[in-house]
């Protein structure tokens, strides 16, 4: 029950808070890959790796989250990337507030 607590509270994400900390990760970018994940990337699928810094928030955390592909989330990452400017980190960091409020699309 607690873990099904955090997990659509999305408090699971707090340690993540410490990563921003350390400079690993930013508040706003793509989401971190996962190891295994990165064996089966297609080719365009590894700019979002390399173009910016991972996040704890972003695009397909608001549009996307858990009910979108693969392929969506990259999407999203990409045009996260393309469109930066610090008012979309700031839209992208207020909205999410509500997103986390509301539990929409968490596991």
């Amino acid at each position: 029950k607690v873990g099904n607590f955090l997990r659509n509270t999305s408090l699971d994400e707090l340690p993540q808070f410490f990563n921003v900390l350390k400079g690993e990760m930013s508040l706003v970018g793509p989401r971190p890959p996962i190891p295994y994940e990165v064996k089966h990337y297609k080719y365009w699928h590894l700019q979002r790796i390399f173009k910016a810094k991972p996040g704890i928030t972003g695009l397909w955390q608001l549009y996307g989250r858990s009910v979108c592909t693969f392929d969506a989330m990259v999407r999203y990452d990409l045009q996260y990337v393309d469109q930066f400017t610090l008012w979309l980190d700031i839209k992208i960091i207020f909205k999410t507030f509500f997103v986390l409020v509301r539990q929409r699309g968490a596991l």
